[in-house]
């Protein structure tokens, strides 16, 4: 003998006998209203996320290429260098590639490779002789631009420069201003150098994508 709930009842229409089960309903009620709980937990979650005041994500734009081309003018003699020696090893003087020595640099950057044609910008940070075989130089120096729509603006170069290869790519790893996000390379190759004195002029053109 099967007794049935006194909240069981049977709805009857034109086409069909519905069985109504109040319990199933209220259980059926109480998972729907987990999900909805669930749902709106996440979304104050997200809002949340959205409002913080210190970080606000922005749209990327479409990217750009440049293409700059310009003269490194380093410049270790005379009364007004734009080289410094700042720390070299114990060794350095006895090595034949300078190992362990660290320059600072503020060298003009021009348009041409003449020294007295227009100045866009200056090289400025370290660089130091990081090979004991070969002159091999580890770079690290922002190009900080001072003429025209990139005036402000700069780009950052860190990698290695082989200065007596007649041709050195080295990465462009970041910028600032009109560069911000910048990434490339910089391909330099030396116009001149005084190898007695060290001065050197060298050319360096640049691809960059921001």
């Amino acid at each position: 003998m099967t007794l049935r709930s006194p909240f069981f009842f049977t709805c009857k229409s034109a086409f069909y006998t519905l069985p109504f089960n109040f319990r199933s309903c209220f259980r059926a009620m109480a998972k729907l209203s987990a999900v909805v709980l669930l749902l709106i937990s996440r979304l104050v979650a997200a809002a949340a996320i959205q409002t913080v005041t210190w970080a606000t994500r922005l749209e990327s734009a479409k990217e750009t290429t440049t293409n700059l081309q310009f003269y490194f003018h380093d410049t270790l003699s005379g009364k007004n260098p734009s080289a410094m020696r700042i720390a070299q090893a114990i060794d350095t003087d006895r090595s034949r590639t300078l190992f362990g020595i660290v320059m600072m640099v503020d060298d003009p950057l021009t348009e041409t490779p003449d020294p007295q044609s227009k100045l866009v910008g200056r090289a400025q940070g370290l660089y130091g002789s990081a090979c004991q075989d070969q002159l091999s130089l580890i770079m690290s120096m922002s190009f900080v631009f001072v003429d025209g729509p990139y005036n402000g603006s700069s780009i950052s170069l860190l990698g290695n420069n082989r200065a007596m290869n007649p041709v050195r790519e080295m990465p462009i790893v970041g910028g600032t201003g009109f560069f911000r996000l910048a990434r490339g390379y910089a391909v330099a190759q030396t116009h001149w150098m005084d190898f007695k004195t060290g001065d050197a002029i060298v050319g360096y053109n640049v691809t960059v994508v921001h």
